[in-house]
């Protein structure tokens, strides 16, 4: 999974750290919610959750909460990311979370774990989407989720048609479709393998 591991702030390329504080800003609420997400998601409590490129753990903290036996699983392919994360997380008390680093070529997590996998303005930042989309259906259940949200303002932001044509050829459907063109969140279902 080659990334481009550029970092930029307002161009196309992947979030530098230092500015990932400005990912926590409640105005963020305005085009997509924890809580919306949530919903989004459809989450039971003993479900087990990945979220890729969950910056500094703005969604991670209200997913984590939901989840009263089961664990969510965040993987970055930057470490400072992680340890952002973790530290609002433990400041939260928040244990049932487990972090990973990759290293941008395979998610190095064992097949059919997952009952949902989340991204947040990720999947426009990675440069080899094919792979990234094999292993998401490779560690996904069987009927599991991708869920993916893009927002307005992203310089990588992937359109609604583009993405639906891009995750179809990976052996995913579409579920559900929230919002609109400029702010939206596609679930796409895990066909069943032959």
């Amino acid at each position: 999974m080659t990334t481009r591991y550029r970092n930029s702030f307002s161009g196309k390329g992947v979030f530098p750290p230092k500015y990932a504080f400005t990912l926590l800003i409640p105005f963020r609420n305005l085009f997509l919610s924890p809580k919306k997400l949530i919903q989004r998601l459809d989450i039971s409590g003993d479900q087990n959750i990945l979220e890729i490129g969950p910056g500094p753990g703005y969604f991670s903290s209200h997913v984590a909460k939901k989840l009263e036996s089961g664990r969510l699983v965040l993987i970055d392919i930057q470490q400072e990311m992680l340890d952002m994360s973790k530290k609002r997380l433990d400041k939260k008390g928040i244990t049932n979370v487990d972090y990973k680093l990759t290293d941008g070529y395979c998610l190095d997590l064992e097949s059919n774990l997952f009952d949902r996998v989340f991204m947040v303005t990720v999947l426009g930042e990675v440069d080899n989407k094919d792979t990234y989309l094999k292993e998401i259906y490779r560690v996904l259940k069987e009927g599991g989720i991708l869920s993916i949200s893009e927002l307005v303002g992203d310089p990588d932001k992937i359109s609604v048609e583009d993405l639906k044509s891009l995750v179809a050829k990976y052996g995913f459907t579409v579920f559900q479709v929230f919002g609109n063109k400029y702010n939206y969140t596609i679930n796409f279902r895990k066909i069943t393998e032959k």
